[in-house]
């Protein structure tokens, strides 16, 4: 779950991971114009990158409350009793859909706890205290046991040699990560509070990556240069749920506040830098 920035006292939207991804999803469907080569193979890239945390679900519906908050934890800052096994759950859920759902999907995995291949400063790892580690250790490298497994199947396959090439999986990868992190631009911080930001590393073909900063423009309208998408000025949308720290004075499940609390859908157009 990612619980999104808000003012002091006010409600914070909680965003579910199958929201998140959704999202994700409409960026990939829209990513690929002249310049940007477009996300294949097609079909296999939007489910992975539209179930790329479907691991969350079961947590997701009666998550943890992180006591420094009154909240439920906010994605990276839940405990890795609870983080590792959705990081596991994330590629079984996928693989069984496809090999390479299952190899894309561990692969956002196991980046995670490693500065994504080497393309981000935050590394989860670091953040997992040392009487954990074992549990990180053991899942991580069940996860490289995974993709060994999983490049083997399919470099069986005629069809996908060229997808396990490495410079196309890890242009995959990128697409991946781009979308995710575009996403989480939005959901994890409100409206009145998004400022300029650079997503660094998104690739243009296998052989070549640019940085895209997101610039706010107006209100619902956010500017991107260079633009990746096929249309400048297409609308986007996610739902989320209001939720305060009060709900839960009494203790219980989240389950039935996260029913019960309102809906919020916020829209927004992307355009052409």
């Amino acid at each position: 779950m990612i619980i999104q920035t808000a003012g002091e006292g006010e409600p914070r939207l909680a965003v579910m991971m199958y929201e998140h991804t959704a999202l994700s999803e409409q960026f990939a469907r829209a990513f690929g114009n002249e310049r940007f080569e477009s996300i294949w193979p097609h079909e296999l890239m939007f489910y992975i990158i539209g179930n790329h945390d479907a691991g969350w679900a079961d947590f997701d519906r009666d998550p943890a409350t992180d006591a420094n908050t009154g909240l439920p934890y906010n994605l990276v800052e839940t405990p890795a009793q609870y983080i590792t096994v959705t990081s596991r759950r994330s590629p079984d859920f996928n693989e069984r859909h496809h090999p390479y759902c299952g190899l894309m999907s561990s692969m956002h995995s196991w980046g995670l706890y490693n500065g994504r291949y080497g393309l981000s400063r935050m590394v989860l790892i670091d953040k997992i205290p040392a009487k954990d580690r074992p549990l990180a250790d053991r899942m991580l490298a069940d996860e490289i046991a995974r993709q060994k497994r999983l490049k083997a199947e399919l470099g069986g396959k005629s069809e996908a040699s060229a997808w396990i090439e490495e410079k196309h999986l890890f242009q995959n990868y990128k697409q991946l990560q781009f979308c995710d992190t575009l996403a989480l631009y939005f959901h994890r911080i409100h409206p009145k509070q998004r400022g300029k930001e650079v997503f660094a590393h998104v690739p243009v073909n296998a052989a070549q990556d640019v940085d895209i900063t997101v610039t706010p423009q107006a209100e619902g309208v956010y500017e991107l240069s260079p633009f990746p998408f096929a249309a400048s000025g297409a609308e986007f949308a996610f739902a989320g749920r209001l939720i305060s720290a009060d709900k839960k004075r009494d203790g219980g499940s989240w389950t039935p506040i996260l029913q019960a609390a309102p809906t919020r859908w916020e829209s927004f157009r992307l355009v052409a830098g």
